[in-house]
């Protein structure tokens, strides 16, 4: 029997985490997130692969700009089109794999000149929301650019089923799963109520490979998704979400298959996992064997950071006990900053192609953390860390926030009130704000705090919203339609005692955390029919202002009466 040819190998460049639109507003890296997806394309042209599969966060927000989402569908257009037949049979119902108007992969559609396929999950940035529930994947879908698949529209009751493809005598099971609230997708695993569906028949014969988007590590105690909750039939999971790049597939003898974790394409923290060199793989499959080709990224922009003791540095350690030592301490620091920087724009040098020499270096990204606990009582005299960022303007990219300074953890808090704690100060200063997990942060503070008539838990989800995702409006909306409910709850009682309507609000709270609790998402408000005169480009969009709520009988009354 002939062994396995060329025309029985799938091969798929994989990619996670593309942040597209990241900081996109910065004049030094706005463009750094496209252009590293575009190579992450390009690459995978040139590879010739029959596939590209990306494991959510292709936008880096909820409602990416024009200028991202010309950026990815300019790449997309210019990569992903052409005459050369795509060679993978889709032998699933399409119909449970993509929804929409068009519920079939783009290479089959007869309009359209697909020859190399995206298929993709959402991540936690580019989720579904608003009107319609739509992601902007679903644009990128229905313009016939991206196969948008894993949909989880159900969160608390999920069903996974595979898309099948076959090149030669290869099958692939190829199964997807978008983002989900970690805690809630934790609860609903724990409960059995994830279902994945296999190949009705040579179920043998299958090479089973997923994509998840989910916290690898546990933040907290049902704040991310074990492995062992996957299916053991599983061969090989692609982990997004997680930006540290380790691509070397890692075997879990407990499940019996590998978790290959990609990492991002662009930095969006300046943490110790995102200075790990950035890499794509090329996946080759050949029946149930597979292998990795790690393809190491050239435009992504240098990163080198350090962390550092003053009190262990033999140079400056006995600096503590002096006066006047500002100046002596600032240039030792600068003097490390210069070699980091030096470094950083070697180790870019070394992955260029020779023509790609000639251009200059990007500016890198430099982080310095310093630990400035002085011993026998002591004191660092630290310059002010944006004036010390500042001097390298014209070297590095975070002009900003080079320096962070942080001293040892103490074993005391401070307390609010005698009742609400929050974090130390030296646990505070090792935090850069863009590594700290806001609902965490939110919920440890209001444990402390007795909340009569806003829900807690769906109160740091509206703070999540508003930082991560950048919805300007997310506290507005909260406290109002918090409020609206709680007025409609209470006007159709007929107590009137101030015991018994405190204890109705009370009722009410607690139904309101309830319900979040257990669908994942807050009471959906109702909204008035959008003005005439509403410009969504220049305005913002309708749904999402404070005013479009209505808050009154007499509103939704106001508006049936607009609509006769």
């Amino acid at each position: 029997m002939p062994g396995p040819t060329a025309a029985d190998t799938i091969r798929i460049l994989v990619a996670t985490d593309s942040h597209v639109g990241y900081n996109e507003r910065d004049h030094i890296r706005g463009d750094d997130s496209w252009k590293s997806f575009h190579e992450v394309m390009c690459l995978a042209k040139d590879r010739d692969v029959d596939m590209v599969l990306l494991g959510g966060d292709l936008f880096h927000e909820n409602k990416p700009s024009r200028k991202s989402m010309y950026q990815v569908m300019r790449s997309l257009r210019m990569n992903c089109l052409g005459d050369k037949p795509c060679q993978l049979e889709v032998l699933s119902d399409m119909t449970e794999n993509f929804q929409g108007a068009f519920n079939h992969v783009n290479y089959e559609d007869p309009d359209i000149n697909i020859s190399m396929p995206v298929f993709s999950i959402h991540g936690n940035h580019d989720d579904p929301s608003g009107e319609g529930h739509f992601a902007a994947l679903d644009l990128l879908q229905v313009s016939g650019l991206v196969n948008y698949f894993g949909r989880t529209p159900e969160s608390d009751n999920i069903q996974i089923k595979p898309v099948l493809l076959q090149k030669g005598n290869t099958k692939l099971a190829l199964y997807g799963m978008s983002n989900v609230r970690d805690e809630r997708l934790f609860r609903t695993f724990r409960d059995g109520k994830v279902k994945f569906f296999q190949p009705g028949t040579q179920k043998e014969d299958w090479f089973n490979l997923m994509t998840v988007h989910q916290n690898h590590h546990s933040y907290t105690e049902t704040g991310y998704l074990p492995e062992n909750f996957l299916p053991e039939f599983l061969d090989l999971v692609i982990w997004g979400h997680e930006h540290e790049c380790l691509i070397d597939p890692k075997y879990n003898p407990e499940m019996n298959f590998h978790v290959m974790q990609p990492g991002s394409s662009v930095a969006t923290s300046l943490m110790p996992g995102e200075a790990v060199p950035k890499h794509v793989a090329i996946l080759s499959l050949t029946g149930r064997d597979f292998k990795v080709e790690p393809i190491r990224l050239k435009t992504i922009r240098p990163f080198k950071m350090k962390e550092i003791v003053l009190a262990d540095e033999k140079e400056i350690k006995n600096l503590a006990k002096r006066q006047d030592h500002r100046a002596e301490l600032t240039r030792y620091l600068m003097g490390i900053v210069d070699e980091l920087i030096d470094e950083a724009i070697e180790e870019w040098r070394e992955i260029q192609d020779e023509d790609e020499l000639e251009e200059e270096p990007p500016k890198p990204l430099i982080r310095l953390r310093v630990e400035f606990s002085a011993p026998g009582g002591g004191h660092y005299d630290c310059e002010n860390p944006q004036r010390f960022s500042n001097r390298f303007v014209e070297k590095v990219a975070n002009t900003n926030d080079i320096i962070q300074f942080y001293r040892k953890k103490s074993s005391t808090s401070r307390k609010v009130n005698n009742a609400a704690k929050i974090p130390e100060e030296s646990v505070l200063a090792q935090l850069a704000i863009d590594s700290v997990r806001i609902e965490k942060l939110v919920r440890e503070f209001l444990e402390a705090q007795n909340l009569t008539i806003l829900p807690q838990n769906s109160f740091g989800d509206a703070v999540s919203e508003f930082v991560d995702k950048g919805e300007t409006h997310a506290m507005e909306n909260f406290v109002t339609d918090s409020l609206v409910n709680q007025h409609k709850h209470l006007m159709s009682l007929d107590q009137t005692e101030e015991e018994d309507l405190s204890a109705a609000w009370e009722q009410n709270r607690l139904a309101e955390e309830a319900h979040f609790a257990q669908n994942g998402k807050r009471t959906m408000r109702k909204v008035k029919p959008k003005p005439i005169t509403w410009d969504s480009d220049d305005d913002g969009h309708w749904a999402d202002q404070p005013i479009a709520a209505i808050v009154s009988e007499d509103d939704e009354q106001a508006d049936d009466d607009d609509d006769v």
